[in-house]
């Protein structure tokens, strides 16, 4: 007889856009039902940079849909802004735990350096947003540089900076200009800056303590995991980390994952 391997771990965390999801695309059905049976073993955690309104249009509601109970919810758990912020569904609803905010003034700081950095490098496309839409975005405990806007098309998206050239050169005009922030890319088009050490290791640590659990107690997946990716924190921590370079990736390995189980 072939031994059933055991699953040890009690949480799956997930980085977000190209590990759920298309990016900045609502998680699709199938990807849904896979989460909502996997909410009756694990803590489910998506940990990203997106604020928190797009973890609801791209994850609780995709979830609703595949009919998520209050019960399986109360597994779910939303670390939004890299984790400077938690969110947890309790008696019906999501209430907020923590929140570590930028001040005012380094919020103006960072944009005023962002649009900057853009500029000079010919990387400002304000004429391409969509109507309503914006570059720069105010994420409470982080600022957001989203080279086309929140509501460009994927395709477009992923064809404006496949090698992250243009990003990494924003960056490095960036730190030049206004250093002791940290600058990540992110995403497809994304620039997330935050205070210095408020990347997905604060949040990953912060996981830790408000789950009461272990670093072998968690899996993370993530796009990112490469040095200097978003994702690469996790992985120096030690954290058991599955590299993907689509949902497909992680959707195969939840399936197989719920095969065992």
């Amino acid at each position: 007889m072939h031994k059933v391997p055991q699953i040890t771990k009690r949480v799956l965390a997930f980085d977000v856009d190209q590990t759920l999801n298309i990016a900045k695309t609502p998680i699709p059905p199938e990807m849904a039902s896979c989460l909502v049976k996997c909410l009756d073993y694990f803590e489910i955690c998506p940990i990203s940079g997106q604020k928190y309104e797009q973890f609801l249009l791209q994850i609780v509601e995709p979830l609703k849909s595949a009919g998520v109970t209050d019960a399986q919810l109360a597994h779910l758990h939303l670390f939004v802004a890299q984790g400077t912020q938690y969110y947890k569904y309790v008696g019906g609803e999501w209430q907020q735990v923590y929140n570590y905010p930028l001040s005012e003034e380094d919020v103006v700081k960072i944009t005023t350096t962002l649009e900057q950095a853009a500029r000079e490098l010919g990387y400002w496309e304000a004429d391409r947003l969509k109507p309503g839409d914006q570059i720069i975005e105010n994420r409470l405990s982080q600022v957001t540089f989203s080279a086309l806007g929140q509501a460009m098309g994927t395709s477009e998206k992923y064809s404006w900076d496949p090698d992250l050239k243009k990003r990494q050169a924003i960056v490095a005009r960036c730190q030049e200009l206004l250093p002791g922030f940290l600058y990540e890319i992110g995403g497809t088009t994304s620039i997330n800056v935050a205070a210095p050490g408020m990347n997905k290791e604060f949040g990953m640590t912060h996981l830790l303590e408000e789950l009461h659990v272990e670093k072998t107690d968690v899996l993370y997946f993530g796009d990112m995991t490469q040095p200097g990716g978003n994702d690469y924190p996790i992985v120096e921590m030690g954290i058991d980390t599955i590299t993907v370079r689509s949902h497909e990736d992680t959707l195969y390995a939840l399936r197989g994952i719920l095969g065992v189980l």
